[in-house]
C-alpha cells in the first residue's frame, strides 16, 4: 500500500502573490510533495500540514523588529551548463512579464494580518517539530521570530557594487560548509541567485546561525536554527530557480523532512 504524499503549507497573501505560490506549489509537487494555500483568510488545513513554506512578499511591520547597520567584503565565480542558458533566455523572461502581469502595488504595503498568521503559523511547526523553508520575506521572519533584526533598506550597501534585483539568477553568494542548507544544495559552496528584495537580516535571532553569504559584501543570504534539523530561511526565490538543480534539491530535501515527521 503507497503511503500519502507529505502536505506542504505554502502562505501568501489573501490577494495578489499568486504567481509564487503557483511556482511554489509546481516546486513541490515536482519532488513528490502536496501543497496547500495558506492566507488570512484560508487556514483550514494546518492542522493536516506535514511542512510549511512561509512565502515572500511585501516588507513586515517594523514594530516586530528593531533596526541598526554594520557590514564587510569579497568574492568569487560559477558558470552554468549550456543547455540551461539556452533554457533561461525563455524561462526567465517569462516569469518576469509574468509576475509583471500578476502584480499590483497595493500588494507591496504592510500586511498586518499575514503578519499576525504567519508568525502564529511559523510557531505551529516549531511546537510540532516540523520543516520550515521561508523564503524572502519568510526567512526574515524566521530571524525576527527569534528575537533578531532587519536591515530596512539595503542601499548604502550598494556604493562599490551595484545591487541587483532581477528574477535571474545575477547573485553571487558563498555557501558554509556543512550546514544544513548546503547537504539540501547538493554541498554546493557557491551558486547564483536571484534578488528580489530590499531589506536583509542584520542581527541573528536566537539559536540562528548564517548558511550563505552574499560574496561581494557579506550580506546574509541564508539563515537556518541549530536545533532543528530542517528551519532554513533564504533571501533569493527559489521557486523561479527551477532550471538549477541545487534549487530543486532544496525542495526535495524539504519534501523528505516533511515525510519524515508526517508519517
Amino acid at each position: 500500500m503507497r503511503s500519502r504524499k507529505p502536505l506542504i503549507g505554502v502562505t501568501g497573501p489573501d490577494r495578489g502573490g499568486m504567481i509564487a505560490w503557483l511556482f511554489t506549489s509546481l516546486s513541490i509537487k515536482l519532488q513528490g510533495g502536496k501543497t496547500t494555500h495558506i492566507t488570512p483568510l484560508n487556514i483550514d488545513m494546518l492542522e493536516n500540514v506535514d511542512g510549511l513554506v512561509l512565502g515572500g512578499g511585501a516588507d513586515i511591520e517594523p514594530v516586530h523588529y528593531l533596526k541598526e547597520d554594520s557590514i564587510s567584503s569579497e568574492g568569487k565565480q560559477q558558470s552554468m551548463p549550456f543547455l540551461n542558458k539556452c533554457l533561461a533566455i525563455v524561462f526567465y523572461p517569462l516569469i518576469f512579464i509574468l509576475r509583471w502581469l500578476f502584480s499590483l502595488k497595493i500588494h507591496t504595503s504592510i500586511d498586518k494580518e499575514r503578519d499576525k498568521l504567519e508568525f502564529s503559523v511559523l510557531n505551529y511547526c516549531i511546537e510540532n517539530d516540523l520543516p520550515v523553508l521561508g523564503i524572502c520575506r519568510g526567512s526574515q521572519l524566521i530571524n525576527i521570530h527569534f528575537g533578531g533584526t532587519l536591515h530596512q533598506d539595503l542601499e548604502e550597501f550598494y556604493v562599490e557594487t551595484p545591487q541587483i534585483r532581477s528574477i535571474f539568477p545575477k547573485k553571487e553568494i558563498e555557501i558554509i560548509p556543512n550546514t544544513h542548507l548546503s547537504h539540501a544544495l547538493n554541498n554546493q559552496l557557491s551558486c547564483r541567485v536571484n534578488a528580489l528584495h530590499h531589506q536583509a537580516i542584520d542581527e541573528l535571532g536566537e539559536n540562528l546561525t548564517v548558511a550563505a553569504r552574499e560574496s561581494s559584501n557579506e550580506i546574509i543570504q541564508a539563515i537556518e536554527h541549530r536545533q532543528y534539523e530542517f528551519l532554513i530561511g533564504v533571501q533569493w526565490h527559489p521557486e523561479y530557480l527551477l532550471l538549477d538543480p541545487g534549487q530543486r534539491s532544496l525542495f526535495r530535501q524539504l519534501v523528505i523532512s516533511a515525510k519524515k515527521s508526517g508519517f
